[in-house]
């Protein structure tokens, strides 16, 4: 059986980047936040969060990036998400307010340099 999604991480830079492929919801979202918090060591200034693949997110998979965000402010690190500017994704991250509390990026590339979209 195909898992309903992948965690794919690229550490190349000081933050790591984690793409979220496929669909997040309450039947996987405890195995992929345990992925994304294993990602993040005390020497990352952060984590960028592709969600550029993800398919569906629920509101388990809302909830987790809100803890995770926390977890990170807490740590003096930033949560960056990336987000197709139109997309459905984009359109739940505004209805719960997860924009305005992390910030949100088109590309990985804006992500990484901080650039605001």
């Amino acid at each position: 059986m195909r898992a309903l999604a992948r965690v794919l991480v690229d550490r190349s830079g000081a933050a790591p980047v984690v793409a979220l492929d496929g669909e997040i919801d309450a039947s996987n979202v405890a195995d992929v936040g345990a992925e994304l918090r294993a990602v993040v060591d005390n020497r990352a200034n952060g984590l960028v969060v592709d969600l550029t693949p993800t398919g569906y997110l629920d509101s388990a998979g809302i909830n987790l990036l809100f803890a995770l965000g926390d977890e990170l402010r807490t740590r003096q690190q930033t949560l960056r998400l990336v987000v197709p500017r139109g997309s459905a994704i984009a359109r739940m991250l505004a209805i719960t307010s997860l924009d305005r509390t992390h910030p949100t990026y088109a590309t990985v590339a804006e992500a990484l340099a901080g650039e605001s979209s």
